[in-house]
C-alpha cells in the first residue's frame, strides 16, 4: 500500500507462472535467496510475532530503494559483494605464507641433511 514493499500473494502460483518468465527456474527459494543477494528483506510484522507464519499466503519483500515512483532509485540496488574478493586475497596471502614457511622448512631440512650425509661420510 505504502510503495515500499511488494507482496507475493500466492507463492505456489507466483513459482509456477511469473517466475519462469523472468528466471530459468521457477523455485521460490531460490527467487528469495536472489532477492536476499540484493539486499532485499522479507517483512515481519510484529504481530506476527516473526515465528507465526500468516494465516494467509503472503510474503512481503523490501529494499530501502525499491519506492514508488523513485524509479531513479532502482539503480543503486546492487547485488551485494560479499567481500569474496577481500576474502580471496586474503586466501591467497594465507596460502602464499603457508608456501613461503613450506619452503623456509625445505631448505633448512636440506641443510640438516647435507650436514647429517657429510657426519656420515666423515664417520665411515
Amino acid at each position: 500500500q505504502s510503495g515500499s514493499s511488494f507482496h507475493v500473494f500466492d507463492q505456489g502460483q507466483f513459482a509456477k507462472e511469473v517466475l519462469p518468465k523472468y528466471f530459468k527456474h521457477n523455485n521460490m527459494a531460490s527467487f528469495v535467496r536472489q532477492l536476499n543477494m540484493y539486499g532485499f528483506r522479507k517483512v515481519v510484522h510484529i504481530e506476527q510475532g516473526g515465528l507465526v507464519k500468516p494465516e494467509k499466503d503472503d510474503t512481503e519483500f523490501q529494499h530501502p530503494y525499491f519506492i514508488r515512483g523513485q524509479e531513479h532509485l532502482l539503480e543503486n540496488i546492487k547485488r551485494k559483494v560479499n567481500s569474496v574478493s577481500s576474502i580471496k586475497n586474503e586466501e591467497i596471502k594465507v596460502r602464499q605464507d603457508n608456501v613461503t614457511k613450506l619452503l623456509t622448512d625445505i631448505q633448512v631440512m636440506k641443510g640438516k641433511q647435507e650436514s647429517m650425509d657429510s657426519k656420515l661420510i666423515a664417520m665411515k
